[in-house]
């Protein structure tokens, strides 16, 4: 959410920010927020004035009694009742505009950093860097849930029969390879500095609308019926609401922290929910990098967030890229973000595994999440999130970059520890002989 004064301002600006988002529908909202701040001003003026004089008159009346004159006392008290009449209905209709400002402005999308690509949606993200060489065996790598079924680690049918599509078991060295991912992801972000949280798994609608847009609250979020509760979509929601209405001294930034949990996901929209896999599903786990830091301190602290994504998986020998979102891809709250993607040998191509965004005071001006400056003074703070790793889609990459030919998984070093020192994962039978065959 943007200032309303840098809209009265820069009313061009943000339309033209609205135009390079591809979201002229909302060039109107710029007018109408303008219009309807300078009524409520108005509005609020004119109440102004009128407490000022209905005191100043309202003083009137105890001295003309006093003296008798009950007659132009009375002409006083029918004019501090007029004053009254009218202050109310001007009560009544401040805060009906500013909601309506509100409104307007809660969709409002947030300025990008003029080094955002400009593209209509996320077939114009730009590549940024590889790290890793992509590499593809001379052997057929079968699709990652028969990968998992072939170490009896994987049951979609049972799942379904007790939740329905978009959930699993995870069973067996799956499961276990899931638990160890998150812990040696857990231990890699507390060795870089992050405090490590674990936060509610559900949270007020409050919270819901500081930490995204409506159309991303509608595509994700599942609601607690009959309660003010919904369940996270990641713990970024949860960890940035934990700051509400709070004013941090500016000594205790940067805040630097790495939660676990859950994520529930109801997917809607264009993509949907994958029938057979554990690419996109309704329920996953995820480590997560949260900073709130001083507004000039944002864009460093996020090249440092991707580059931990990064360099996590390349510690499991996994190629990725770094994929920088175009305008047209960005939600309407982030001010710049990019893509981690994981090289997947079977398709031939990157897939994504994380994301890292800044966005800049958005969540903090919807979340009165303050700064007290040095010289006193308060003024927004910056937040900032990234996915390290959310299992079990990076299993995909991991399953796929190290199959071997016999059906074998190899463990890499840095996760031997969190597998009980295994080396190797022994299939049940080999999914590679059974691809051939297919």
């Amino acid at each position: 959410m943007l200032d309303i004064k840098f809209i009265r301002e820069n009313p061009d600006l943000v339309k033209e920010n609205i135009k390079k988002k591809f979201q002229d529908e909302k060039l109107n909202l710029v007018d109408e927020v303008i219009n309807l701040d300078v009524e409520a001003r108005k509005v609020q003026m004119e109440a102004d004035e009128l407490r000022s004089k209905k005191n100043q008159v309202s003083k009137q009346i105890g001295a003309l009694m006093a003296k008798g004159e009950k007659e132009e006392a009375e002409k006083v008290k029918e004019e501090v009742a007029a004053f009254s009449k009218r202050l109310s209905e001007l009560e009544e209709k401040e805060p009906m505009l500013q909601e309506e400002i509100l409104k307007r402005m809660m969709v409002i999308p947030n300025m990008i950093d003029p080094s955002v690509p400009i593209g209509k949606d996320d077939s114009c993200n730009v590549e940024n860097e590889r790290f890793g060489e992509p590499l593809v065996p001379d052997f057929p790598i079968p699709y990652h849930a028969d990968i998992m079924e072939s170490f009896g680690g994987l049951d979609m049918d049972a799942a379904g029969r007790v939740a329905g599509n978009g959930f699993y078991y995870l069973v067996g060295d799956m499961a276990r390879l899931h638990s160890a991912v998150l812990s040696y992801a857990r231990d890699f972000m507390i060795d870089r500095g992050f405090t490590y949280v674990i936060p509610p798994y559900m949270i007020r609608s409050k919270v819901v609308d500081g930490v995204m847009s409506f159309a991303e609250m509608d595509a994700m979020m599942y609601k607690i019926e009959g309660e003010d509760l919904y369940l996270i979509g990641t713990s970024e929601h949860s960890m940035i609401g934990r700051f509400i209405d709070q004013i941090l001294p500016a000594a205790s930034l940067p805040l630097t922290l790495t939660s676990y949990s859950p994520c529930f996901r109801k997917e809607k929209g264009s993509h949907g929910i994958e029938e057979r896999g554990v690419y996109r599903i309704h329920q996953f786990e995820k480590q997560e990098m949260i900073v709130v830091c001083e507004p000039e301190d944002a864009m460093n602290w996020y090249q440092k967030l991707w580059q931990n994504t990064v360099d996590f998986f390349r510690s499991l020998d996994i190629p990725v890229r770094t994929l920088e979102c175009c305008s047209g891809d960005l939600a309407d709250l982030k001010v710049k973000s990019c893509d981690v993607e994981a090289w997947s040998p079977r398709q031939k191509k990157y897939f994504e595994v994380g994301s890292c965004s800044n966005l800049g005071d958005a969540q903090a001006r919807r979340l009165k999440i303050r700064v007290k400056g040095e010289d006193g003074k308060n003024h927004l703070a910056f937040t900032l999130n990234n996915t390290c790793v959310a299992p079990p889609r990076m299993l995909i990459a991991f399953l796929e970059n190290h199959l071997q030919e016999d059906g074998t998984v190899t463990i890499p070093k840095a996760l031997q520890a969190y597998m009980g020192g295994k080396e190797v994962l022994v299939p049940k039978y080999n999914s590679v002989e059974k691809e051939r065959k297919a």
